[in-house]
């Protein structure tokens, strides 16, 4: 059985191994390969079975050629790399990683806000530029600091990494009202409510988004959305880039009525340099880290490879189109 990674750098740029996947065929392992060039990827692909990839595209074009794949599996929680529907038709399971960086996600959330009302690199650097030992006071700061208890977190998307954000935000003092489509009651308390969107965008002093990107996502933080929150709101996306109209968060930063951002992801990644978020007030973003930790890809892998070993038992699991 032939198995190809076709883009494994991120997923494991040298502190894991690619041992057990290896054992269960024969594998070739390409760092990157092009995300979109259809001739490099089926050329790569060849005659293999297995194809596991992350963000390189497996569209039509290249199921068509590629008739020997029996099996596909996504490095990633995301699937829309994949025409998973293509691959239904030709019987062919599209596998993802559910659950590999909940808490990694969370905690990523909630350090892009910590980051954000306290600007504790910025002062560290600041101190050791000699800014405080030229201070005539025993202490100085350069941003407002905030603190977070009594606050309100609104939560779009409380799913497991939602929840655990939440959690998270409890800890620190903080309400939190959440939004999903599909609500567990039980989690409801004296801190945590389910809300509706509008409501959310009217009481929350920080709004975090943690939804997958589908049609109806896209977008959502837009002009219009933004109008409804409180002037000097925070905003954290560390789920989807496109689930925010750039040009106008950047808007909304530069006037003031967003007071910060914090971003993981953005629209078109790597990031363009004509992003209009590079030039916004006020903006801390970050590479597509939130799920890097080494735990959370350790995991990954060990799923990603369990995955395969149940499609050769005949038993795939985590099989989002069939």
């Amino acid at each position: 059985m032939k198995i190809v990674v076709l883009d494994g750098y991120t997923e494991n740029p040298g502190d894991l191994s690619w041992e057990k996947l290896k054992k269960l065929g024969e594998l070739t392992v390409y760092d990157r390969t092009s995300i979109e060039d259809n001739e490099e990827i089926i050329k790569r692909i060849g005659n293999a079975e297995i194809i596991i990839t992350n963000k390189t595209s497996i569209n039509k074009t290249v199921l068509d050629v590629c008739t020997n794949i029996r099996y596909i599996g996504v490095l990633a929680t995301g699937y829309n790399v994949v025409d998973y529907k293509v691959a239904k038709d030709k019987n062919i399971p599209v596998c993802n990683i559910p659950t590999y960086g909940t808490d990694a996600v969370g905690q990523y959330a909630i350090a892009l806000l910590l980051e954000i009302c306290h600007h504790i690199g910025h002062h560290s650097e600041a101190v050791k530029s000699g800014k405080w030992e030229k201070c005539e006071d025993f202490c100085f700061w350069d941003y407002p600091l905030i603190e977070l208890a009594g606050k309100t977190m609104g939560i779009i998307g409380y799913g497991r990494i939602g929840q655990t954000t939440g959690k998270l935000a409890q800890a620190l003092g903080m309400n939190v009202l959440a939004y999903d489509t599909n609500k567990n009651t039980d989690l409801e308390c004296e801190t945590m409510k389910y809300t509706d969107l509008d409501e959310l965008y009217i009481e929350s002093d920080v709004i975090a988004l943690h939804c997958p990107l589908f049609p109806e996502t896209e977008g959502m933080i837009n002009k219009e959305s933004i109008s409804k929150m409180k002037d000097g709101v925070i905003i954290i996306n560390n789920s989807r880039g496109q689930l925010i109209v750039e040009e106008d968060l950047c808007d909304a930063l530069n006037s003031g009525k967003v007071y910060a951002a914090g971003v993981d992801t953005v629209s078109t990644e790597p990031i363009k340099g004509n992003n209009p978020l590079l030039e916004a007030k006020n903006c801390l973003i970050t590479p597509h880290i939130s799920w890097a930790p080494k735990e959370s890809r350790q995991r990954l892998m060990d799923i990603a490879v369990n995955n395969v070993k149940s499609f050769l038992d005949g038993k795939p699991m985590n099989v989002i189109n069939m």
